[in-house]
């Protein structure tokens, strides 16, 4: 018998059908993972910093992840927790500003709208116990005012001067309220980057999720610029003072 008629049936795939088998599953924890993202307003307008690591349970598998991304013309996404996840909705996200685009009415997509359509998407995979794991902060621009807004998977939403996601809302948070919160108009540019960079750096030093190459973005009334990857300066001497560290 010809053995290409015997493995045929093998061969055989009817997706109408493997789409009913089985029962509806869900995502219970997450796979390729980021970190942090802190981010507060300054002066000019909003700045933000993530690493680039995505993290393979606990091996640093993928170096070199982009978790800043440019949204429309003046806002800006940093994300944390599932890339797959993030990823997806990034094509949400751009389906939704080519649909604006098509309109053609002379109308931008501002950053309260983004961050309005992120929260219900969010809310709703929430309600469908079916949620997108991450964490997101929104900046911008949006008719002159500085927006800062953060959102989680259980569509938690809040707006501050600072916001910091993961282990930064433990680690940095603290620096942010004690540079940051009062005097966001008086902050430079230059100030900004040396507060940003505090923050990381202790993030590096803590968080053994975290890798040093990082990006930094900011949105201004001229719109946004996301970095290429850079290292922070580190010195580790203080560790031979922590009990059981190394020999």
């Amino acid at each position: 018998m010809d053995p290409i008629t015997l493995r045929l049936p093998h061969t055989v795939q009817r997706p109408q059908e493997l789409t009913s088998y089985g029962p509806t599953t869900r995502t219970t924890q997450p796979i390729v993972t980021g970190t942090s993202v802190v981010a507060f307003k300054y002066k000019d307008g909003i700045i933000m910093a993530a690493d680039c690591l995505g993290s393979y349970g606990s091996l640093a598998r993928f170096r070199n992840e982009k978790r800043l991304t440019q949204v429309g013309e003046k806002t800006l996404l940093g994300v944390s927790g599932d890339i797959s996840d993030y990823q997806y909705l990034q094509h949400k996200l751009e389906d939704m500003i080519t649909h604006e685009y098509d309109m053609d009415d002379g109308q931008s997509l501002g950053t309260k709208s983004v961050y309005k359509y992120l929260s219900n998407i969010m809310y709703g995979r929430r309600n469908k116990f079916d949620p997108l794991w991450n964490a997101y902060v929104v900046g911008g621009i949006d008719n002159g005012e500085k927006v800062l807004g953060f959102v989680d998977m259980y569509a938690t939403t809040y707006s501050s001067d600072t916001i910091a996601t993961g282990f930064g809302s433990h680690l940095a948070q603290p620096i942010l309220r004690r540079r940051v919160e009062g005097r966001t108009e008086q902050i430079t540019e230059e100030e900004a980057l040396e507060i940003l960079d505090e923050c990381m750096r202790v993030l590096f030093y803590r968080d053994c999720r975290t890798f040093n190459k990082l990006r930094r973005a900011k949105v201004t009334a001229q719109g946004v610029e996301i970095s290429e990857p850079y290292s922070l300066e580190t010195n580790w001497d203080f560790a031979e003072d922590i009990v059981g560290y190394g020999a």
